[in-house]
């Protein structure tokens, strides 16, 4: 009688490692799909309640910080190099599971985490918040990613540049084609130019503080920070720039509501409105779009040191609140109310100066919300435009004749800049309004490549800002 060949014994189960540094990022990851919530909104009180917990370190923060980031602005690209590793379309992937691969993508191809590493703690994320039975999957997948580095994958992926450059810009570079060739319009044309603005969208964007005028000084923010953990900003007077992992919160200044948190950017178009010459008294100012609040912070303490008053305007009461607490301790006669600009509650030609900040799609800031490049669709373009030239009006309204309005936008898209203004000035959708352009490139002295004027766009590449627009026009009639 033959005798059975003994049965290996079974691997006894082996429970799956949590990482909270993953996990966490995992966490942020389904916010964002699931709410459509913003990253910069969503992580810091997720690290914040980590950090109570004593389960993280700074170390740990950096790295769940850029986990999260990092795959929300590769995604599309990494989108694309996961579809040549998988038997079924994207779509049919559970979204949880294809936040883990994205997120298993970004260890492989967009940091230095060793291959082995980044396919073990995938598969252990997995595992934890999947199953075991889709952490086989995930391990599958993520094998056949490891196979190649990033270059290796683009060159499988992207389509050759002559034969169609917007393509091939996008999955290089991360960014939907419309976006890409909206970008490049406004540009003018020219590959280094848009190359230049793409990679920029990609990098860390710095922290910036401003030193709110007559409650602090650019000088008191770096003696406060340390030499070793701040620089002057580039442009504006009140600005200083943060090192990589300062925290903001920890200085007095800002924690007291003297300074904040502003890209110089939004300083430099603050500014230029305060600085525009005007014709007559110049005692009231408005805010016609101040949420959250960081213009109108600056252009209250300018205000006050004028004898002026501001009064802030924002539709959304959570968004007014906001506002208000930005200007909580400003010396000088302010006010805030919740107020939709399009419906004013404001006489005509009540104000000397008029900021509206608008609405938009936001095409400016990808460094800071990278999401939005993949959750925004050409059509937003047509759902804010006449919002924006309303709000336009409705400003050109509010301002007295000899005063200045500044229409500005973080978006260089030119539906979203010139093309408002021109068609406002134009009397589409209403009556002409007699105004006469100001140029706003003095009004930001020592700013470089500000374009040919009289409005002006920065651009992340150029001057390290957002891609802020300003439009200056004065009521002469």
């Amino acid at each position: 009688m033959s005798q059975q060949p003994a049965r290996r014994p079974s691997k006894p189960y082996r429970r799956p490692q949590k990482d909270p540094v993953r996990i966490l990022a995992f966490e942020a990851l389904r916010a964002v799909d699931e709410r459509d919530a913003y990253a910069n909104l969503v992580l810091p009180p997720l690290l914040r309640k980590a950090r109570e917990g004593g389960d993280f370190d700074a170390r740990d923060a950096a790295l769940a910080t850029e986990l999260v980031y990092g795959t929300l602005r590769w995604q599309g690209t990494y989108d694309a190099i996961i579809a040549q590793c998988v038997d079924r379309p994207l779509r049919e992937v559970d979204p949880p599971v294809l936040d883990v691969l994205t997120l298993g993508a970004h260890q492989l191809l967009g940091t230095r985490i060793p291959s082995h590493a980044a396919v073990s703690a995938s598969v252990e994320l997995a595992r934890v918040v999947l199953g075991d039975g889709r952490a086989k999957f995930v391990n599958a997948v993520l094998r056949k990613v490891a196979a190649h580095d990033l270059d290796g994958w683009l060159e499988r992926v992207a389509p050759e540049y002559d034969k169609d450059p917007e393509d091939y810009l996008g999955l290089v570079h991360a960014h939907p084609r419309w976006i890409v060739s909206a970008l490049w319009d406004a540009l003018g044309g020219g590959r280094a130019g848009i190359e230049d603005l793409l990679e920029a969208d990609n990098e860390r964007p710095e922290v910036t503080l401003v030193a709110r005028p007559g409650r602090s000084t650019a000088e008191e923010l770096l003696t406060v920070a340390g030499e070793e953990s701040a620089l002057p900003g580039r442009w504006s007077p009140y600005a200083v720039r943060l090192a990589e992992g300062g925290e903001p919160g920890a200085l007095d200044p800002v924690r007291e509501g003297r300074a904040g948190v502003q890209d110089e950017g939004s300083q430099l178009v603050a500014l230029a409105l305060a600085n525009a010459p005007v014709e007559g008294p110049d005692r009231a100012w408005l805010d016609g779009c101040a949420g959250p609040g960081g213009k109108a912070a600056l252009l209250a303490a300018l205000a006050a040191q004028r004898g002026a008053a501001l009064l802030a305007s924002e539709k959304q009461p959570h968004r007014a609140r906001l506002v208000a607490r930005a200007l909580a301790g400003n010396p000088g006669p302010y006010a805030v109310i919740a107020a939709d600009g399009t419906r004013p509650a404001w006489r005509p030609g009540a104000f000397d100066r008029v900021l509206v900040d608008v609405p938009c799609t936001g095409l400016g800031a990808l460094r800071r919300r990278p999401e939005a490049r993949w959750r925004r669709r050409p059509e937003d373009l047509d759902g804010f435009a006449p919002l924006q030239r309303e709000l336009l009006r409705q400003a050109l309204a509010a301002v007295r004749v000899g005063g200045v309005v500044g229409y500005a936008t973080c978006s260089p898209h030119p539906a979203e800049t010139r093309a408002v203004v021109d068609d406002v000035l134009k009397g589409r959708g209403g009556a002409p309004f007699e105004t006469e352009w100001i140029d706003a490139r003095p009004l930001m002295p020592g700013v470089p490549a500000l374009g040919d004027g009289p409005d002006v766009q920065l651009w992340p590449h150029l001057h390290g800002t957002d891609a802020m627009y300003l439009a200056l026009l004065r009521r002469t009639a």
